[in-house]
């Protein structure tokens, strides 16, 4: 790349001061505040999607949200001299959210509720009915999963000799197995039969809610990374951002409550909307991940720690379950 400092200088009128690498992009020191650079491969209809939502979403109380800044020509896409497209946007010095802290924790969910509040206020426009913008009903990756699933369990069955994770996968597969079919079934009754029926349920939804997008200013909370924003059901964010803690915390049922409890205070859930995150719970992702990885990856040579993370969620399971079951 060439000498960023000198690009958005020049592009944006700013006087760079210092400038660092992080998050997969240049953080900059300007006299306009803290500034991020990253380079863009998507369209312009993208970008003039996500500046509309979050123009409309800044400036609401507590919530912040990181926004696109046009350069001297009035774009938001401009093209670095080795033809390299980026984008520059404010940016925050905070960090993230501990996921260790339970009153970060609810805190954060709050701001999510906030945050889901706010972007249902923003009416969808014809425009936006493209793909990457449009989220497919959630049981369609759920049965994508499970043939996956089959597919790997058929392969490791037809090996003579199985490794260790191999072992592992045969011995606890068919209550996880059966668990994910559940879910893609109850999943898709939750859905009406025409594409129409089920968008008029959706909202505008972040799209990659984790604790790496949450940011904990001294009396604000930060919101970033906004490049999987979509139309759809606004509860898979919170579902997200939960299973995330609550992996973490050994599916703590006094935890897992006390984040639906904070999220409802600010927005409450309809019966649809519980039921499907009872739904997207009862999956069993993270086992499918491990098992999608081993199927996709060299399967001559698996880590000892796939296979203890196996184990982990075996051990974890009774908790899960008792989680799951209260959610409806």
């Amino acid at each position: 790349m060439n000498d960023w400092n000198t690009e958005v200088a020049g592009q944006y009128e700013l006087n760079v001061e210092s400038m660092r690498k992080g998050r997969g992009a240049w953080i900059f020191e300007t006299d306009r505040g803290l500034k991020l650079l990253k380079e863009y491969r998507g369209s312009v209809k993208r970008l003039e999607f996500e500046e509309l939502v979050l123009g409309a979403v800044a400036g609401a109380g507590s919530l912040r949200v990181d926004q696109y800044v046009r350069n001297k020509e009035g774009e938001l896409l401009s093209t670095a001299s080795d033809g390299i497209r980026y984008v520059v946007k404010d940016w925050f010095s905070d960090r993230e959210c501990d996921l260790k802290d339970t009153g970060e924790i609810l805190s954060a969910v709050r701001q999510i509720a906030v945050l889901h509040k706010l972007l249902r206020k923003v009416e969808p426009r014809e425009e936006w009915n493209m793909k990457s913008m449009v989220s497919p009903p959630l049981f369609m990756a759920m049965e994508k999963h499970n043939r996956e699933l089959k597919k790997a369990r058929a392969f490791i069955r037809g090996k003579q000799q199985k490794n260790e994770f191999e072992l592992c996968v045969i011995a606890s597969f068919e209550p996880f197995y059966q668990q994910a079919v559940l879910a893609a079934e109850g999943m898709k009754k939750l859905y009406p039969g025409d594409e129409k029926g089920w968008t008029e349920r959706y909202s505008i939804c972040h799209g990659e809610l984790n604790q790496h997008h949450i940011l904990m200013g001294r009396d604000y909370v930060a919101v970033t990374g906004f490049g999987r924003m979509h139309l759809g059901l606004q509860v898979e964010d919170l579902y997200y951002f939960m299973r995330k803690v609550m992996e973490k915390h050994n599916w703590d049922c006094g935890l897992g409550n006390g984040m639906l409890e904070a999220y409802e205070r600010v927005l409450p859930m309809s019966r649809m909307e519980r039921e499907c995150l009872y739904f997207m719970f009862l999956y069993p992702e993270k086992y499918w991940k491990q098992i999608n990885f081993y199927y996709n990856a060299n399967k001559a040579w698996i880590p000892a720690r796939n296979t203890e993370k196996i184990e982990s969620l075996k051990a974890q399971e009774k908790n899960r379950k008792r989680f799951v079951d209260g959610i409806i």
